[in-house]
């Protein structure tokens, strides 16, 4: 058991170093050699990798007087690291069943490298770089990674044929050829000639830029859904005995009420693609018509759209406040009239602004764990990064990408 721990604690020392750790440490450059040879103490994975280590060398000594699978003994280790690991392993697992190519646009970026060695060396994907071959090669050489990504430079052979497909998608909306060339050497609308074309299953990007910025390219190449009118930024936020969705945080300044009722939609489905069954509250500072108003107006309308809607096939109710649709003993007892039965696990914000203001508080104060943003309706799956991201939420995020792929087949 001793060894099987020695050589657990060596194989983990070799893998990329986690940020949270290396933020413990002071930002220390860690990775393997003559001055980190073993995991610090402050490394979370030493619980679920040396653990189940240990247990597989005593059952197979005979020191172990019961047997267990290592999957579910590594799941329930997992679990006790928060809430957020438990909600992400679900997405992680459905990822490694069917693991698709995900392009990562901004493939010079230190994190983006490390993230596409961790999405392959875990099965949840399938990464494809975007930029110089040599500058990524000599970057992750750099960082210790063994692994030999795949590379796409937008600056190789493909540029004119993809440059022609860009231009006859967006001649007829101001776009020349010339202007279509220059725009596939930027690695965003590379990567989605990419995703559009079907050389790739799905994309990401917007490490390096404002989210505006990284939306546009993927918004005007591939675009939403065919019955989808508005995509929708939506984040997972894990507390430590409850998760919420919570919509929409990045994409709609001033939603009017079909904005709202199709947001709610997107929200709902993230939520069942971690096994969660939604029930969604659409907030304002008024509950139920205490305030009316053109903007209490709008939570209150797309409620009641999506109630009278046949297909919607989940409660949902507002407007409400947001304490309102949260506590158990306000739902049950002052507005008990209300279609949910128990707290809202879908919260849908009545503005762009409200829901920045909101996540980043519940993260910020309220302790809550953030995965995403994950961007919903669109056409191919596409999801666009934050600019202080580290390298778990961007593997997290193309896991999502995996899963959306999946259900589109």
């Amino acid at each position: 058991m001793k060894v099987a721990a020695a050589e657990a604690l060596a194989e983990l020392a070799r893998e990329d170093v986690p940020d949270s750790v290396r933020e413990a440490y002071g930002d220390q450059p860690l990775q393997f050699g003559s001055e980190y040879i073993l995991p610090k103490p402050m490394d979370p994975r030493v619980l679920f990798e040396l653990a189940p280590a240990v247990a597989e060398a005593a059952m197979e000594s005979g020191a172990a007087r019961v047997e267990i699978e290592r999957g579910p003994y590594v799941e329930e280790l997992e679990a006790r690291l928060g809430k957020s690991r438990e909600m992400t392993r679900i997405v992680r697992n459905k990822a490694k069943s069917d693991p698709k190519r995900i392009a990562l646009a901004e493939g010079h970026n230190e994190k983006i490298i490390r993230a596409a060695y961790q999405l392959e060396e875990r099965g949840l994907a399938e990464p494809v770089l975007i930029g110089d071959e040599a500058e990524i090669d000599r970057t992750a050489a750099n960082l210790g990674l063994a692994f030999d990504p795949e590379v796409v430079d937008p600056d190789d052979g493909t540029n004119g044929e993809y440059a022609e497909a860009l231009y006859e998608q967006r001649k007829r909306k101001g776009v020349t050829r010339r202007e279509a060339t220059e725009l596939v050497g930027d690695s965003n609308y590379f990567a989605s000639v990419m995703v559009q074309r079907g050389d790739v299953a799905g994309m990401l990007t917007g490490l390096t830029n404002h989210y505006p910025s990284a939306l546009r390219p993927p918004l005007q190449v591939i675009g939403t859904a065919d019955d989808v009118e508005y995509a929708a930024g939506v984040y997972m936020l894990t507390f430590k005995n409850r998760v919420v969705f919570l919509a929409d945080a990045t994409v709609n300044q001033d939603p009017d009420e079909e904005t709202l009722a199709e947001v709610t939609q997107h929200a709902a489905d993230i939520a069942r693609r971690f096994d969660v069954e939604p029930r969604a509250a659409l907030l304002s500072y008024s509950d139920f018509g205490s305030v009316d108003n053109q903007g209490t107006r709008k939570p209150r309308q797309a409620a009641r759209k999506l109630r009278e809607d046949p297909a919607i096939d989940f409660p949902v109710d507002g407007e409400m406040q947001a304490d309102t649709a949260v506590v158990e003993d306000l739902l049950e007892g002052t507005f008990e009239f209300s279609d949910l039965e128990k707290p809202a696990n879908v919260l849908v914000l009545p503005n762009l602004e409200a829901g920045n203001i909101a996540y980043k508080l519940l993260q910020r104060l309220g302790g809550a764990e953030a995965v995403g943003p994950m961007l919903a309706g669109m056409d191919r799956p596409v999801h666009v990064l934050q600019r202080e991201d580290d390298v778990r939420d961007i593997v997290n995020l193309g896991a999502v990408a995996t899963v959306d792929a999946q259900e589109e087949e």
